[in-house]
């Protein structure tokens, strides 16, 4: 009887995979609008619809460092319909960041694909005083206490923190819900600096707004090469963020396979990794399998940094 059951749900999950989606399907984004994760999910999404013929609406829900969004999807019916395109920080860097997760990123979602990785850039006005790294930690280091930083996501945040530990610096923490504010706060005076992904950064750097300090790979970035990475000053200095696509758990195998299918392909055209090049993110695909053990070891690689950089859960 039990084989029997199992055998009628695998065929109805089957079923309902070949006719999947016969209905808009929500990709949530738990940053705002114009910040690097809903300029990705906007690409992505695009792939989707065109080959699945039916809308993917992008839905921006910030706020909480990305767990409002998240807690909603791990809440979400578990149909193929509501997914996210998340980043390290609501799907690895929560935990650490908060004293209490109304949701589980190792258990509450199924894996569909890693999209790609980004880095961060140091982002200070034309008038900012240093004009190297090398003189911003020390204009830092003779300014204790009076430079203020906003920071948008867990990359931001650990980046901050981790420039403030290994750096000897001292300066004030400002959080927003995305990172597009905090620029907008330094481009007004308001902050004096931000950890920008460069999806971000590149605008305003190529228009003159901005000016670019150093970068946190651990390499230059072929797309701002005049840019050191902080390494250069600090040996040992690194932190990528990435983007992912993700379902809530006990979607059917079936669906995630076909969307990470489609994913996949899409992330193989050149098209699309050029569009992504625009945005400062290189594309970096995993399937489920392997985002799943990604996922669970960056867990415990952003625990280790935070507890070095000296952040305090909220």
């Amino acid at each position: 009887m039990r084989l029997a059951l199992l055998l009628l749900a695998l065929c109805i999950s089957n079923a309902n995979a070949q006719t999947y989606p016969n209905k808009p399907v929500k990709l949530i984004v738990p940053f705002p609008a114009g910040s690097a994760t809903d300029q990705v999910a906007r690409v992505i999404g695009a792939e989707l619809q065109a080959a699945l013929g039916q809308p993917f609406v992008v839905e921006n829900k910030p706020g909480a460092q990305g767990s409002i969004a998240a807690t909603e999807v791990a809440r979400a019916a578990p149909d193929g319909y509501t997914l996210m395109v998340g980043t390290n920080t609501p799907l690895a860097a929560n935990p650490s960041l908060f004293k209490k997760l109304n949701y589980d990123p190792a258990k509450d979602f199924a894996p569909v694909a890693r999209l790609s990785t980004i880095s961060f850039m140091i982002m200070v006005r034309p008038d900012f005083p240093a004009k190297s790294f090398k003189e911003f930690l020390a204009h830092a280091k003779a300014n204790p206490g009076k430079l203020s930083a906003g920071y948008g996501s867990a990359g931001s945040q650990v980046s901050q923190a981790m420039l403030r530990s290994m750096g000897g610096i001292d300066f004030i923490d400002v959080p927003y819900k995305g990172l597009p504010q905090a620029i907008t706060d330094v481009l007004g005076g308001q902050i004096s600096f931000t950890f920008a992904d460069l999806a971000n950064a590149l605008a305003p750097i190529k228009g003159g707004k901005l000016r670019g300090i150093a970068v946190t790979s651990a390499k230059r970035s072929a797309l701002a090469p005049d840019v050191p990475s902080i390494a250069e000053e600090l040996s040992g200095y690194e932190l990528i963020a990435w983007f992912a696509l993700v379902a809530p758990a006990g979607t059917p195998a079936p669906v995630v396979a076909r969307l990470h299918e489609i994913t996949a392909a899409s992330l193989a055209k050149p098209e699309v990794a050029a569009r992504f090049a625009a945005l400062g993110t290189d594309v970096a695909p995993m399937n489920p399998e392997q985002l799943a053990a990604f996922i669970k070891s960056e867990i415990i690689k952003f625990g280790r940094l935070a507890k070095e950089a000296g952040i305090q859960p909220e």
